[in-house]
């Protein structure tokens, strides 16, 4: 009969063999490395300072051509968005929500008019832009190490590389030397886009050399008009289904690539269909033809275009004038909070008098 001490040695023989054959099984289960210059993986906080933006703030549009869902909310709270959380406390924003009203009301007549919701559209649109800018400092400095005040496009791609997890040094000496890069399909995709991008930054006289200007204007399109113009050509390019460089109600209107299956997925295609339906015929066919010119979505998609914005204030007043007298009073804000904020204010008219 084998003894206790003998037992229990025969048991941790065991337990280090099996452990020994798992970490082999992990060590050959791994996939292979396929570029010898990945290290890590990309920190998500260095690829997006060098990334442009999926999201634009204050811009009707989205970068692939969908619809911003949150504008309303982007120029109706400009920085003061983030505060609107729908976990925060009701009572808490309902008082925001008091402030913002007075602060839109400039001349303290009880009613917010078009007008003076144009002026905040602006006002908050503007906001969003000196916050682009800022950062846009930030994110220069991270690709300009050497501080001369230009960033090349090499300078660039090394940045964004080590971004995604490729060896900084290893790429920059191979690009010195001209040697290939082993790049995986994906991430060149990428790569060929952004020089694309690049490129349009670079203001003539074109050397491939961006300053912190026209960096600003590669993250973000809406502060140039040049590339506001390319990314309107880009939307289409990707719309346009008969490469007239135009767009039908029925391309715009056309659903992405994939299947509905199920009825809640039909729903959500239904909803998606619906509100570029009404954005194409209301807002941006500005001449009511049927067909969307580069020219027409340009100017629909400039967020500092003043004519844009008070047709966006008299929209957001229509959603919410219930009186129908072309005004917001306090109490349709309140009730309609969702609307302008992201979140509901429950039982908005009693707490509107306990408030005053």
């Amino acid at each position: 009969m084998m003894s206790r001490q003998a037992f229990l040695c025969s048991l941790g023989s065991l337990y280090l063999s099996l452990l020994f054959v798992f970490l082999l099984m992990d060590v050959y289960a791994r996939p292979a490395n396929n570029s010898a210059l990945k290290e890590k993986p990309a920190d998500s906080k260095d690829e997006n300072e060098i990334l442009p933006p999926d999201h634009l703030n204050g811009v009707k549009m989205e970068m692939d051509g969908h619809l911003n869902k949150e504008f309303h909310q982007e120029v109706f709270l400009g920085k003061e968005m983030e505060e609107f959380e729908e976990d925060s406390e009701p009572r808490k924003n309902r008082k925001k929500l008091m402030v913002i009203f007075s602060k839109v009301d400039i001349n303290n007549d009880k009613k917010i008019s078009a007008k003076e919701m144009q002026r905040w559209i602006m006002e908050k649109t503007d906001e969003h832009f000196q916050e682009a800018v800022e950062e846009n400092k930030m994110h220069f400095r991270a690709v300009d190490p050497d501080g001369d005040g230009h960033v090349s496009w090499d300078e660039y791609k090394i940045k964004f590389l080590a971004s995604k997890g490729f060896n900084e040094k290893e790429i920059a000496e191979k690009i010195k030397n001209n040697e290939e890069l082993k790049i995986d399909e994906e991430t060149q995709e990428v790569l060929d886009n952004l020089k694309d991008r690049w490129y349009q930054a670079d203001n003539p006289p074109p050397d491939l050399l961006l300053n912190e200007e026209e960096f600003l204007s590669f993250l973000h399109p809406e502060h140039s008009r040049g590339m506001l113009k390319f990314m309107v050509k880009e939307i289409i390019r990707d719309l346009d289904q008969d490469g007239d460089k135009k767009l039908t109600l029925s391309e715009f209107i056309s659903l992405p690539v994939g299947t509905v299956e199920n009825q809640q997925a039909q729903d959500i295609d239904d909803d998606w269909v619906k509100d570029r339906r009404k954005e194409f015929e209301e807002v941006i066919d500005a001449n009511h033809d049927g067909i969307v010119t580069m020219e027409e979505l340009e100017e629909y998609m400039d967020p500092m275009n003043e004519y844009n914005a008070l047709n966006e204030a008299k929209q957001m007043i229509a959603v919410a004038d219930e009186n129908q007298n072309h005004h917001l009073e306090l109490e349709e804000i309140l009730k309609y909070s969702e609307y302008f904020t992201g979140s509901k204010l429950m039982d908005y008219a009693r707490n509107v008098h306990e408030e005053f």
